[in-house]
């Protein structure tokens, strides 16, 4: 299965340097959250439109095979109350798992 995530470009250039990928979401990590953020192919532009809008530095768009993550994903609300639900990805993302990266803006 494919998932997508959006993330700044210095996030990614940091992830592959690393060798993994560690940003949650906007200014918070893997560590803080518990998870990382992730949105299926009919997702990702809203939170983009959402959540990005605003940003002014690079963005990517992170396209991510679930069969090479060595760590579960589970869909889940992102917030209490709210019904629908996005991959959560319970772990750093190796930069091996990403097959494509595409700018975004």
């Amino acid at each position: 299965m494919r998932i997508f995530h959006v993330a700044t470009e210095a996030d990614w250039h940091r992830g592959r340097r690393e060798g993994s990928y560690t940003t949650s979401t906007l200014g918070r990590t893997l560590a803080e959250e518990g998870f990382i953020h992730a949105s299926r192919s009919d997702q990702w532009e809203g939170v983009l439109t959402r959540f990005y809008s605003d940003v002014a530095e690079p963005l990517v768009l992170l396209e991510i095979d679930t069969d090479l993550l060595d760590v579960p994903v589970t869909e889940e609300p992102p917030a209490p109350g709210v019904s629908e639900t996005f991959p959560h990805v319970h772990g750093a993302i190796p930069v091996t798992a990403v097959v494509d990266v595409r700018p975004l803006r």
